[in-house]
């Protein structure tokens, strides 16, 4: 059986990650544990999320508590491990640190994985691009990372 670990939040239901993920199943048994950063209500990206327009007083911000974060990420995060199992594979996952690293750490210290798949935003958005953080996963986990950005954002 091959173990994925998938590393998404905003892109976890994006049909780009699910049609990899297809592709994985196509090859043989398959088991994913999804690791879903509770990235803060602040950073999210929505494209059904209008501009702030300049108010009294100022410009209305976004922003939530970090228990509104790892709510939406649980909700992303039991939406997706139903695709998977529907899919036909092994799905489980968890809710974690905002960092994605350290997100992943925490994910490997107890497992054993024969891929790391990161779904970003598409490039001009994700800040984990930015943050080069494929290139930075395969360097310190040294495994295969797979980088898949959502196009139906």
């Amino acid at each position: 059986m091959h173990r994925y670990l998938v590393v998404a939040n905003q892109t976890l239901d994006s049909d780009d990650l699910m049609e990899l993920a297809r592709e994985r199943i196509a090859a043989g048994p398959a088991e994913f544990w999804l690791v879903v950063p509770a990235t803060p209500v602040k950073d999210l990206v929505s494209s059904a999320m209008a501009i702030p327009m300049p108010v009294m007083g100022g410009v209305p911000t976004i922003s939530g508590p970090p228990a509104e974060a790892r709510r939406l990420a649980q909700v992303k995060l039991d939406a997706a491990v139903k695709k998977l199992t529907a899919a036909g594979a092994t799905a489980g996952g968890e809710v974690c640190d905002p960092d994605p690293m350290r997100a992943v750490e925490a994910a490997t210290a107890g497992r054993e994985f024969d891929e790391i798949i990161v779904s970003t935003l598409p490039k001009r958005l994700s800040l984990w691009l930015r943050q080069d953080l494929p290139d930075r996963l395969v360097h310190k986990f040294h495994l295969p990372v797979t980088h898949v950005a959502a196009r139906d954002v």
